[in-house]
């Protein structure tokens, strides 16, 4: 007993821990001769910073001992997954909080405008002009995944990776993206004769992390090499219960602290402290390229965008999309501060409006003469310039200004109408102290540049939305509930935003494609076209396409048709029906002719139909494989296919 007390005794004396210790934790105190020394060390850390609470229900030593270590192992990992640790995690939620409940503006003193940015028109000289410069740039790319979340919100329960773009082809997400990396590192390897492989990282999740190793290892990743893949999984963050940033216990576990996720903008932090920055810098990597995982347009909009980057030495490149003014989507806007400071950053619609018309502008977000707003709407994906990036990373370690987002009361209206902070602050009563339910400090990835100096090049590239954003991330009755005129970023919506592109992109390439016709699935009116698929590698960017495509080709409406081999080449040919063409590289295939026959169809189904699978229901249709003409050319050689 003698020795323990020593111990516990010389513990305290090497750690500077003085009475108030006993009288702030004393069951902890008791604990201490069970605990290491950098245990110990973790729970002076806390006390200091407020957070005796966590240990007031403690049991004496000899009972849950090994639940008393395990609770010492997750506060290590909260420590060390933050910038800063878990201090400076508590003393920048104290910040955040007393900002909120003060109802401070982070925006006072700044006045809004428009920054400086390109919009792009599909086709013109100069988005093809766009393109072949991102195809040479990239051969110095890196791409980067955000997929820490599950598709529950959608309604299915895989990772959303997982789920079909489309079900024409059955193509997943990530294969997609895959196949779409792999093309421009082939197009970039032939344009300019240096060949590289392009890098992919993706940021994972607790939830996402196994399930996404194991789809790329069952699918040999897709043709990817496994070298090229790095997985980084993002840690939680410690919940906070009230203003004092006190944390909080997980409500079933005494021994544990509750945590979600902290947002997509730990991605930066991961980057950094993986050392995977500097890899890819010193391995020539010029670009970094993030995205999100369920936009199944992205990739046709990616080497136009590069393309800009490059030629105008952004060092921070947002894709946008033309924006109706209030509409439900965030504006990238340049803020100028009185005192001379400046940032090009995303504000969210629900901001922008009202501080338009705080500073001078009483009618706020307004459409201009082009029937848009001025400010174009942000989709979250980003083009960086490494060195520049990596220097700044050196400066914040990775991390991104944070914002606070507890649930409670207040109403609404008067947060849209004070502009009180970035997310709604709401608590249990009009004491502003403890909030309805826990909450924590989040970030987002594309809130990078707050952090730039004015000297930094930040613009963005326009691009029309039916050719670079319909994300999935509503379920069937969220969607339906979406007023008619707006998106309703649904798989539903997503897959035929696909058919859609792809039909409009043949069309701009000379080919007669039939009028879409209007279907109604999952109580969501959707226009149904033809439904044209192609792999990447057949059309990556127009050009191509357009060498691929002959003047007197027709598609109609009720037609379906996909392209699986690189050199298909579609001359004088007229499909009313299904056509499949598969063919190895080294294959060249003309197809000439008429293909008729009663083609795949388009049911309708009941989302609650639980017999029905859950990536198919969430759509609202099934696809019924009725007649084909399918064709497949496994050896090199030119081909005629003229039925």
């Amino acid at each position: 007993m003698a020795s323990t007390l020593e111990s516990t005794t010389d513990n305290l004396s090497k750690l500077d821990i003085d009475g108030g210790f006993a009288n702030s934790a004393p069951n902890l105190l008791k604990n201490l001769s069970t605990l290491s020394f950098e245990q110990i060390e973790l729970a002076k850390m806390l006390t200091e910073m407020g957070q005796s609470h966590l240990f007031e229900q403690w049991a004496e030593p000899g009972v849950d001992d090994e639940e008393k270590k395990a609770f010492f192992d997750q506060v290590a990992r909260l420590n060390s997954s933050y910038p800063g640790g878990l201090k400076s995690y508590i003393k920048t939620a104290r910040e955040l909080l007393t900002d909120s409940k003060a109802g401070k503006n982070p925006f006072d003193g700044f006045t809004p405008s428009v920054p400086t940015g390109e919009s792009l028109t599909f086709g013109n000289d100069t988005f093809i002009n766009y393109e072949q410069e991102g195809v040479k740039e990239a051969k110095n790319a890196a791409f980067v995944l955000v997929a820490g979340g599950l598709g529950e919100r959608l309604g299915y329960n895989g990772i959303k990776v997982a789920l079909p773009a489309e079900t024409t082809s059955g193509t997943c997400f990530l294969q997609n993206y895959i196949e779409c990396i792999l093309a421009l590192q082939d197009a970039s390897c032939q344009l300019t004769q240096e060949c590289k492989e392009i890098p992919f990282a993706i940021m994972t999740s607790d939830d996402t992390h196994l399930r996404t190793l194991e789809l790329l290892e069952s699918n040999s990743y897709f043709g990817m090499k496994p070298t090229q893949v790095k997985l980084l999984k993002q840690e939680k963050v410690a919940c906070l219960d009230d203003n004092d940033a006190r944390i909080a216990l997980d409500p079933k576990n005494k021994y544990r602290i509750q945590t979600k996720p902290h947002g997509h903008g730990d991605v930066h932090s991961l980057l950094y402290s993986s050392g995977l920055l500097k890899t890819w810098h010193d391995t020539g990597v010029r670009w970094v390229l993030f995205f999100q995982d369920t936009n199944g347009l992205l990739f046709k909009a990616i080497p136009a965008a590069l393309g800009v980057s490059a030629t105008k030495q952004y060092h921070v490149n947002s894709l946008a999309v033309p924006r109706k003014a209030k509409e439900a989507i965030g504006g990238i806007t340049k803020l100028t501060h009185a005192d001379g400071r400046s940032m090009v950053i995303n504000v969210e619609y629900n901001q922008l409006d009202p501080l338009l018309r705080a500073t001078g502008h009483p009618n706020g977000d307004v459409n201009c003469e082009t029937g848009y707003s001025p400010f174009p709407g942000n989709i979250n994906q980003l083009i960086l310039e490494l060195g520049p990036y990596l220097e700044e990373l050196k400066n914040t370690g990775g991390a991104i200004k944070e914002f606070v987002n507890p649930k409670a009361l207040l109403a609404l209206t008067e947060y849209l109408v004070q502009l009180k902070c970035s997310r709604m602050i709401l608590y249990k009563d009009s004491t502003k102290s403890s909030f309805k339910s826990s909450s924590r400090l989040e970030c987002m990835m594309q809130d990078y540049p707050k952090t730039l100096p004015p000297s930094a090049r930040v613009g963005f590239t326009v691009m029309d939305t039916w050719l670079a954003y319909a994300p999935v991330k509503n379920n069937p009755e969220d969607a339906a509930k979406v007023p008619k005129g707006n998106p309703y970023h649904s798989a539903t919506s997503g897959e035929t935003a696909i058919y859609r592109a792809n039909s409009l992109i043949l069309r701009k390439a000379g080919v007669q494609v039939g009028d879409p016709v209007e279907e109604v699935f999952n109580g969501q009116e959707v226009e149904v076209w033809p439904r044209i698929t192609w792999k990447p590698k057949w059309g990556l960017i127009f050009s191509d396409i357009r060498k691929k495509v002959g003047k007197n080709c027709s598609i109609s409406e009720k037609s379906t048709l996909v392209i699986k081999g690189r050199n298909v080449f579609l001359e004088d040919l007229s499909l009313d029906g299904t056509l499949i063409v598969d063919a190895v590289d080294k294959a060249e295939v003309k197809v000439e002719g008429s293909v008729q026959n009663k083609g795949w169809t388009i049911e309708s189904v009941d989302y609650k139909d639980t017999s029905i699978p859950e990536e198919i229901r969430i759509r609202g249709f099934k696809i019924n494989k009725i007649e084909q003409l399918e064709k497949n050319y496994n050896e090199p050689g030119k081909f005629s296919l003229k039925p």
